[in-house]
């Protein structure tokens, strides 16, 4: 009887995994089959500047801008190096002498250049530094450590990322990890990229560039077990209740 009744509950269990197309623990799912089309951009590529970035701006050859002196522009050029210039939600930063000037959607070469250019009015040979402080990846799903993984230079490989979020763990699925990105349009779009097979794999595929979100799927077996563990929690609850009382009835008969 026990046997026939732990038959019928895996039957059950295996039912309600094939019940859908889809599967409810997996993310970025879509009808259209992801595909590479995307990646017939340039290799040459620099950040651009967003609302909400923070800015390291250093002002090289005027040290009363940039903390080398005691003064107030000194503590202001002080925090402009260690805590960042913050991009307000307009585009716009405040900086000693210039005040507002609008750096969103540029580069942070062309920031450097108009930010040098205002500085010309007041300063004989301005050399100006902009570096945003706040790129980041992010990495969900099957790895040890999921997160945001700081990047200090214009891109990283999938395979850096990856060793910084700990490794895949033992459900991830290897052959089609999913990369979320924005093209120069800033228009979403998926890719894929199979680490098992060598053959297929290119280095403009294993870009990543700030702000891009690495999903690692997990497996059917760990969907399988997650199902099966939400199923059987109320049987294991009961059981538990019960267990005293059967105990007790044990005992005293």
């Amino acid at each position: 009887m026990l046997k026939k009744f732990v038959f019928i509950i895996v039957s059950f269990l295996f039912l309600l995994q094939g019940c859908g197309d889809k599967s409810n623990y997996v993310l970025l799912q879509s009808e259209k089959k992801s595909t590479n089309n995307e990646l017939s951009v340039k290799q040459s590529y620099e950040y651009i500047i967003l609302p909400q970035d923070r800015l390291k701006i250093a002002i090289y050859k005027n040290p009363e801008l940039t903390g080398e002196s005691s003064n107030g522009a000194g503590q202001l050029g002080q925090d402009m190096q260690n805590t960042g210039v913050l991009v307000d939600t307009k585009g716009y930063i405040s900086l000693p002498l210039i005040n507002r000037i609008k750096v969103a959607g540029l580069t942070q070469t062309a920031a450097s250049d108009l930010i040098t250019q205002r500085y010309k009015r007041y300063l004989k040979i301005p050399t100006v530094y902009v570096e945003v402080l706040n790129k980041r990846v992010y990495v969900i799903g099957e790895v040890k450590n999921p997160g945001p993984v700081k990047v200090d230079r214009e891109k990283v490989t999938l395979l850096e990322a990856l060793a910084f979020a700990g490794d895949l763990t033992d459900a991830a699925i290897r052959d089609n990890i999913l990369i979320l990105s924005r093209n120069s349009q800033n228009k979403p779009y998926l890719r894929s990229v199979d680490l098992t097979n060598f053959d297929h794999l290119s280095m403009t595929n294993m870009i990543l560039r700030p702000n891009d979100v690495v999903y690692v799927q997990p497996d059917g077996w760990k969907e399988y077990k997650v199902a099966s563990d939400n199923f059987t929690a109320p049987f294991k609850t009961i059981a538990e209740i019960a267990s005293p009382f059967v105990q007790i009835k044990y005992l005293t008969d």
